[in-house]
């Protein structure tokens, strides 16, 4: 039997694998004590799920889940299971999973004739249990797509159906498990054994299908108290009703029948009529509130929405003051590093506290004051000039990642402040059992943007983003739910419209570099997709902050 050299970048060693060999065989042979962990792996950078076949020589990486890819795929699976169990307690019942929440996955049941009781939800639990512990192997099957479209429309999954009828491939890889059909975006595991931990509780309305920790896989996220941040995705959902929008297939049709135009006026509308309510609240508060903290992750739109509050308090007679936290930053040199040495833009500590807490003091106290700025090109701070001073009608705005820590604002009253969280909160999804992660989201306005504006390459962008994760969950997410308004940046129409930017971007990750994985998992993203034409989103939408043609200047 003719053998071939694989390297194997887990261990740095050399395999001679029989041609043929499956990675689910290769990998007993590299980890025979501890295979049942691996999820998959990056075979010469990209992702694939272990029944992929050795042919040729390549290099592969195998992955669990403390990694992303790996959480990914466990979290994939983990819904595959729940569905499986809902279809063997509940024949013809619709699973839909809807959002992240609460360091988990928020799900609900279609019908309505179904009360997901705790007792219900425990069966469903102990179900999924019962499939874990069969250890049922997941396999991948190639068919025609027009097949998998009618198999989708007899088993009355039509989102998926539609999906696939819009995206346009001549074939469609489904997986199975025992017998069950599904699609879904990205791999899965082997089998359903890789699932050694999950939960799933009551949650609101539905239940929540708890993750485990990527630090500590053995153990549960904690369940994190985010009740306003609930209220924004049911509000979103309500939105999405309004639009007649409620996955990827939908989207595709309205976009096909060339409707995109009423879809970006109405989807604007209801951003605007958003910001309008929080400035009527603070309008509201007018004689306490002197400080408005505006907060959130990367690429969240925080300044596009700084603008746009502030022509609405505007038209409440209230003239706003902006100040941008991203001129806050010490010089480059005295930039805390991570535990990696590099740079950590997200530290709180990146930010020169103390000359910002002078500068809004004086401001409240009448004082004129010049305000710093900080290049991105040099890492250097400078002044140009610019100066500020309040009025008898004026509220300061501050906009910047850290806007809710308390260490920002802790020499300031309490009750002079309104405190703000802007984030991109994906609503749609591609289809019931398949989410857009509200991360990938704020990744494609961050790579579009940064190399627009930043002069970094999609590489470049992608190369930091799960250290800008990692600091978004340290030092941004814990202080979410103390926000007076939080606000969903996210447009129903963006990934459309940013497509056309971004497509081309990724491409230039090449095969060589690690990054290349996470750059064809977005690109079989917006292949999903139909392009969304940018001519009728208005210079004020908050995409136009990553897209180019804003009337605001940043």
């Amino acid at each position: 039997m003719k053998t071939i050299t694989i390297t194997c970048d887990n261990t740095g060693q050399d395999y001679n694998i029989e041609l043929g060999t499956t990675l689910q065989e290769v990998r007993k042979i590299v980890f025979p004590e501890n295979h049942d962990n691996i999820l998959g792996a990056l075979v010469n950078n990209q992702l694939q799920d272990l029944q992929f076949i050795v042919m040729t020589p390549l290099v592969v990486n195998f992955i669990d889940v403390t990694t992303l890819d790996g959480y990914s795929i466990y979290s994939r699976t983990l819904i595959f299971v729940l569905y499986k169990a809902i279809s063997e307690l509940f024949p013809k019942k619709i699973l839909r999973a809807e959002y992240f929440i609460s360091n988990g996955i928020f799900c609900r049941i279609g019908n309505k004739d179904l009360l997901l009781t705790p007792e219900v939800i425990e069966r469903i639990k102990m179900k999924m249990q019962e499939i874990i512990n069969r250890n049922i192997p997941i396999i991948r099957e190639e068919i025609p797509t027009h097949k998998a479209v009618q198999l989708f429309r007899r088993k009355g999954l039509k989102d998926k159906a539609e999906l696939m009828e819009t995206r346009g491939k001549l074939f469609t890889s489904l997986y199975y498990l025992d017998g069950l059909p599904d699609y879904f975006y990205g791999t899965l595991a082997p089998s359903t054994r890789c699932l050694k931990t999950f939960g799933l509780e009551p949650y609101k309305k539905g239940m929540l299908l708890r993750l485990p920790n990527r630090a500590c896989p053995s153990e549960l996220l904690p369940v994190l108290p985010q009740d306003n941040l609930y209220q924004v995705f049911s509000e979103h959902k309500r939105w999405g009703k309004i639009l007649e929008i409620t996955d990827i297939g939908h989207l595709n049709t309205i976009i096909e029948k060339k409707y995109s135009g009423p879809m970006i006026k109405i989807s604007e509308a209801l951003h605007e009529k958003k910001i309008s309510q929080i400035a009527d609240k603070i309008k509201n508060l007018r004689r306490k509130v002197k400080v408005i903290l505006i907060a959130g992750p990367s690429s969240s739109g925080k300044t596009t929405f700084g603008k746009r509050l502030a022509i609405q308090l505007m038209v409440n007679g209230i003239k706003p003051v902006n100040l941008s936290l991203d001129n806050y930053f010490v010089n480059r040199e005295q930039t805390p590093r991570d535990e990696k040495g590099e740079y950590d833009y997200e530290c709180i500590d990146a930010l020169d506290i103390n000359t910002f807490t002078d500068n809004i003091q004086r401001l409240m106290q009448g004082e004129e004051i010049e305000i710093p700025k900080f290049s991105f090109d040099t890492g250097q701070r400078y002044y140009d000039g610019e100066k500020r001073k309040l009025t008898k009608n004026n509220v300061i705005i501050v906009e910047g990642i850290h806007g809710l820590n308390p260490r920002l604002t802790q020499l300031l009253p309490p009750e002079s402040l309104f405190k703000i969280f802007v984030s991109a909160l994906t609503s749609i999804s591609i289809d019931n059992h398949n989410l857009i992660n509200p991360a990938d989201n704020r990744l494609i306005r961050r790579l579009v943007r940064d190399y627009r504006y930043r002069n970094y390459s999609a590489l470049d962008t992608i190369k930091r983003w799960e250290s800008v994760l990692t600091g978004e969950q340290k030092h941004i997410v814990p202080y979410q739910e103390e926000a007076d308004a939080i606000f969903n940046s996210a447009l129903i129409y963006e990934l459309g419209a940013l497509k056309i930017q971004a497509e081309p971007l990724l491409r230039e990750v090449t095969q060589q570099y690690p990054e290349h994985s996470k750059a064809l998992r977005l690109l079989k993203f917006f292949s999903y997709i139909r392009a969304v034409p940018t001519r009728e989103i208005p210079p004020t939408s908050i995409i136009r902050e990553f897209l180019g043609g804003s009337s605001f200047k940043y």
